[in-house]
């Protein structure tokens, strides 16, 4: 049976058949104990320094790791047909780790570490389907304080060009074939960007950062505009989970309007630029409870937005961009990938682009139980793994004949990590999944061993 680290891999092309078939060993035994160092999930030393030795290699192109991924990520995508695709940047820190050679400053001028920048595809029901795309990159020190001067330059010279070049690699990568709504935060309210060639049945969701000039009688600016539309309907949004916030529901109003963005008035050559035709949705929470943040979102989409049907489903779109925050959240905590210490940061990011995989598959077994909770559990777990953890949860040494479903398989998971199931705590989160996945090995192991052991004994 091939492991679905193979079936991950199975565009790998390192040059070599022997490092494709380290690649793939590596991800599994990583995989197995994501928050573990590397020597506690490799298991032994040869092992260990067999890792070492792949994270070193000058002859192992990182990129063709992350291109494996996202090509397999590309046919999800298109078995799908429509999706979203999230973009996010965070900070790798290796400040503590003094002795790494390579690293660049970060948003703190007193952080060492890397730059990230990830494009995340995600189904309409909300279920991450992989990395379409990433960029790493350290930052120069020589440009700390020099913010004001590089809002004068154009975008091509600015690290915001990293929105228009992830979309661009975005397109080459999923072409025509399938429809998709790129997603942001309030960082990629760039002009250029909202103005990029898309193909046809594409468009962009992003939260307003700028309050806009627009060609509108309603008001000149965007905010003034949209607030005198009139509420036309109210939803229910689900406000993720944060440090310093637990997940919620929120009821808000939702108005919108059609309007044209007029171009930056700091633009050279602004008469020769075109206005930008969008919808604008105003998204806000008039009743929030007492000690909370109300939500107001202020969201601008290339997509026509003229029945409240429409306005509900953009509004839910933008909801699922907080997928990319668990995503990050994932690989820094779940897989501890700013402790590693490899020395340089060539060899860091190779590890990054391993660990990037692990980190997408336990947020895609998080969602796709809560999504299709009744399929299969087969489709994330091989048969020991189910045999090992029903077992184990219901001690006893008989497994069924069946698997169980995936929302089981799922929830005992999380049992072994710390989730109690009470009435009011809802679905497993991706935290206590880590957990349990990693608690889950070594009754996995002996479940092994002990089969083999029966199997060698019946025919004693």
């Amino acid at each position: 049976m091939t492991s679905w680290a193979a079936d991950e891999l199975r565009y790998a092309d390192l040059g070599d058949k022997r490092r494709t078939k380290r690649l793939v060993h590596l991800l599994e035994k990583l995989a197995e104990k994501p928050q573990a160092s590397v020597p506690e999930a490799m298991g032994s030393w040869a092992e260990t320094k067999a890792a070492y030795r792949f994270f070193a290699s000058d002859d192992i192109d990182t990129e063709a790791i992350r291109e494996a991924h996202a090509k397999r990520t590309a046919e999800r995508v298109k078995e799908a047909g429509k999706v979203l695709v999230i973009q996010d940047t965070s900070e790798l820190d290796f400040t503590t780790h003094q002795a790494t050679e390579g690293l660049g400053v970060l948003s703190h001028p007193a952080r060492r570490g890397m730059k990230m920048h990830s494009a995340l595809a995600v189904s309409p029901s909300g279920v991450p389907l992989g990395l379409v795309h990433q960029q790493v990159w350290v930052r120069d020190e020589q440009e700390l304080g020099k913010r004001h001067q590089r809002r004068r330059l154009p975008t091509a010279e600015k690290e915001s060009r990293k929105w228009l070049e992830t979309e661009q690699a975005v397109q080459e990568r999923l072409g025509g074939e399938v429809q998709v709504v790129m997603v942001a935060d309030r960082e990629a309210d760039v002009y250029d960007y909202l103005a990029q060639a898309r193909p046809a049945g594409w468009g962009v969701l992003i939260r307003v950062a700028q309050d806009r000039r627009v060609s509108d009688p309603a008001g000149k600016r965007l905010w003034e505009a949209i607030r005198r539309q009139p509420v036309q309907g109210e939803m229910t949004v689900e406000v993720g989970r944060r440090r310093d916030r637990q997940p919620r529901e929120a009821t808000v109003s939702l108005r919108w309007m059609q309007t044209v963005i007029e171009p930056p008035v700091h633009r050279k050559g602004r008469k020769q630029l075109a206005g930008i035709a969008v919808s604008v949705i105003l998204v806000e929470e008039e009743n929030p409870p007492p000690g909370e943040e109300a939500v107001s979102w202020l969201l601008l989409t290339t997509l026509k937005v003229e029945t409240l049907e429409q306005a509900k489903q953009v509004v839910q779109w933008y909801g699922w961009r907080w997928l990319i925050e668990r995503y990050h959240y994932v690989l820094k905590s779940g897989c501890q990938v700013e402790k590693l210490q490899l020395g340089e940061e060539e060899r860091l990011e190779r590890a990054v682009a391993v660990y990037q995989m692990v980190a997408w598959r336990l947020l895609w077994l998080t969602y796709e139980a809560r999504c299709a909770p009744q399929q299969s559990c087969e489709v994330a777990l091989e048969r020991d793994e189910w045999e090992a953890l029903f077992c184990l949860v219901h001690q006893t040494p008989e497994p069924p004949a069946e698997p169980p479903s995936l929302q089981e398989a799922v929830l005992w998971i999380a049992r072994l990590g710390g989730f109690l199931g009470r009435k009011g705590d809802g679905a497993p989160g991706v935290k206590t999944l880590w957990r349990g996945w990693q608690a889950l090995q070594a009754a996995v192991l002996m479940y092994r061993i002990m089969r083999n052991l029966g199997h060698a004994s019946s025919y004693g």
